[in-house]
């Protein structure tokens, strides 16, 4: 891997140097940059490029001088929120210098919220009493425990040219190495993330899967990380080390995972965010609005056997524990939250069958492929990352054709306030009726659907609240990505059954006005009720009036779902038929007619006026 890669693409790194009146930035500058102590120096120094290969990264360093005047704290406070790192200068022969880093400076750089790496240096290192030396570490401990942003402390002479390159290496190692990412510094421990990555490039490199690194295996290591090997004299030496500090650190293969996180070398693809590198991830996601990404057979396939890989027990399940391990080498467990918490189906004891588990996969692939690209190289998927996922056709394509060859298909759920949405999500995933009734934010449950021949399609179903419809409306491309609109009313309550249709007129007309429109059933919930008058004869007239079927009566309480999901997965897969035909729509549609004639009488017209110029010509030029 390139070292700009694992450098994040940086091309150059820009330092600030910022101080009191008098306390050498100036003359600190010049020496870095001429291995000369300057005789005379300008008040404010123009930008200064160090050499790029004065430092192993081989990235250049410039360094902005600033002017501590007052009138000039416009122009400070520009270059410093431009930083990429700021070196905040002391005199060491001046102890008030040193006391405003924390009185001043230290609490400016917060007021104008500049979060990056600081560096303080303590220069003129030479002028200090030698009678009142006081120890660095004891001066600044008090004051990095109070500001975290300082990476670290170092004094110098320009005079005598102490510490000068060191200065500048170690700003430049903050920006292109950061460890904020890795270590937290209050608790003095690596982070979650950075553990999690550590734990899987530990995998990678334990070939033999012994939970061990051996001599050659640890060599392997090196040699990805430095680009050369690892001397028998240095890696007996890492294990002596352990062996004395940190016994669990080796055992008789090797070194453990405990004693691998004591070497953290990242530089098996992540960056400085504990991400993985583009680079690793090379597949566009660019798609059109109305389509959608799938997971391929091949990474299905694979998902397959990492789940009966993970499932110790071979109950067919992975409980918690084991999906945590199964996940204990991704950035963090991928579905602890919404939208993938609770969305498919659970067992009794609270483990994932594998059909939930490879519908959570699908979900994620719809809502998130990066993600999802991300999470399968982090569990070792082992071929081209381009191979584990595709791009399906574009809708307007499969209404064209008449027929959609997707797997994954989005339904949307709409409806008024208690007509039945929660209580269809989770009958979906198989969880028991509840006559309680609690208002539920927009979420989503996905589950296989069995189709004929054996054929399994992944449904997805979004609920969408009644007070969130217009805000979702609001977006042109709302509807882009849905394969088909579910309106679902309490068949007892008439006026749950106008809002229903109330809803589906405006995102059936939202479809024809933006081009995305979607195939729409009605869903007559609760039909273990007694209907409202007139509901059969309302709902026919509608279904006619609008050429769609009619409402197809379900009883979640009795667990009468008349084949909805299978029905649901046939409307989607034939996206030409159940569009909705409204009276906007109609209306549209006779003026577009009306509008063509026109132009086709029109063009009639030009053409016969264009037949009868040309006969007049032809006898004028006769007749001449």
């Amino acid at each position: 891997m390139g070292n700009n890669a694992f450098l994040g693409g940086r091309t150059r790194v820009r330092i600030v140097v910022a101080g009191d009146p008098g306390t050498g930035k100036s003359s600190l500058i010049c020496t870095a940059a001429s291995d000369v102590f300057p005789k005379n120096v300008p008040p404010v120094l123009p930008p200064t490029r160090l050499p790029e290969d004065l430092y192993p990264d081989r990235v250049p360093l410039t360094i902005i001088d600033t002017s501590s005047r007052a009138e000039d704290s416009g122009k400070l406070g520009e270059e410093l929120r431009r930083a990429d790192a700021v070196v905040l200068t002391y005199a060491c022969d001046q102890p008030a210098t040193l006391d405003r880093l924390s009185t001043f400076w230290l609490p400016e750089l917060r007021r104008l919220e500049v979060k990056v790496p600081v560096i303080v240096v303590g220069c003129k290192l030479d002028l200090r009493d030698e009678h009142q030396q006081i120890s660095l570490d004891n001066v600044m401990a008090p004051v990095m425990r109070q500001f975290r942003e300082i990476e670290t402390c170092i004094n110098c002479s320009s005079y005598r040219q102490i510490q000068i390159p060191e200065v500048f290496f170690y700003a430049q190692k903050a920006v292109l190495h950061p460890t904020a990412p890795l270590f937290d510094e209050e608790m003095q421990t690596l982070k979650p993330r950075c553990v999690r990555a550590l734990k899987r490039i530990f995998i990678l490199c334990d070939h033999d899967r012994d939970g061990a690194l051996s001599d050659a295996e640890l060599n392997d290591f090196q040699v990805k990380c430095c680009n050369t090997p690892l001397p028998s004299s240095e890696i007996v030496g890492v294990k002596k080390v352990f062996q004395g500090k940190l016994p669990e650190g080796v055992n008789e293969h090797g070194l453990t995972l405990t004693g691998f996180l004591f070497l953290h070398r990242l530089e098996f693809g992540y960056d400085n965010d504990i991400k993985l590198a583009e680079n690793l991830m090379p597949c566009s996601f660019k798609r059109s609005p109305d389509q959608n990404v799938e997971l391929t057979n091949e990474a299905i396939d694979y998902l397959k056997g990492i789940f009966e890989l993970f499932d110790i027990d071979k109950d067919g399940a992975l409980q918690p524990i084991e999906i945590e391990n199964l996940f204990s080498t991704a950035p963090e467990f991928p579905w602890n939250e919404a939208p993938y918490k609770d969305a498919a189906e659970k067992t009794a004891l609270g483990g994932i069958s594998m059909d939930g588990f490879l519908s959570q996969w699908a979900v994620m692939a719809l809502l998130d492929p990066a993600r999802t690209l991300e999470n399968l190289i982090c569990i070792g998927y082992p071929g081209d990352p381009s191979s584990a996922i595709h791009v399906t056709k574009t809708r307007r394509y499969n209404r064209k054709k008449q027929q959609s060859d997707r797997n994954v298909f989005q339904c949307l759920v709409f409806g008024p306030k208690k007509a039945g949405k929660s209580a269809l999500l989770n009958s979906f995933l198989g969880r028991p009726y509840s006559d309680t009734y609690s208002p539920t934010d927009e979420r989503y449950a996905v589950n296989f659907v069995d189709q004929p021949r054996g054929v399994k399609k992944s449904l997805v179903l979004r609920e969408i609240p009644e007070d969130e419809v217009k805000k979702i409306l609001v977006n042109k491309e709302s509807l882009a990505a849905c394969d088909i609109a579910v309106f679902v009313h309490d068949s007892s309550d008439k006026s749950s059954w106008k809002r229903a249709i109330e809803l589906l007129v405006e995102v059936a007309n939202h479809g024809e006005i933006t081009g995305f429109e979607v195939p729409c059933l009605i869903v007559a919930a609760k039909d273990d009720l007694d209907p409202f008058p007139m509901a059969i004869q309302d709902s026919t007239r509608v279904s006619q009036e609008m050429g769609i079927e009619a409402s197809i009566p379900i009883s979640t309480k009795l667990c009468d779902f008349n084949n909805i999901f299978r029905r649901i997965v046939n409307a989607a897969e034939h996206p030409h038929l159940s569009i909705p035909d409204t009276e906007a729509g109609r209306s549209r549609k006779q003026y577009d007619r009306l509008v063509n004639r026109s132009l086709m009488f029109v063009s009639g017209g030009a053409a016969v006026a264009m037949v009868g110029l040309a006969g007049y010509r032809a006898r004028k030029n006769a007749s001449s």
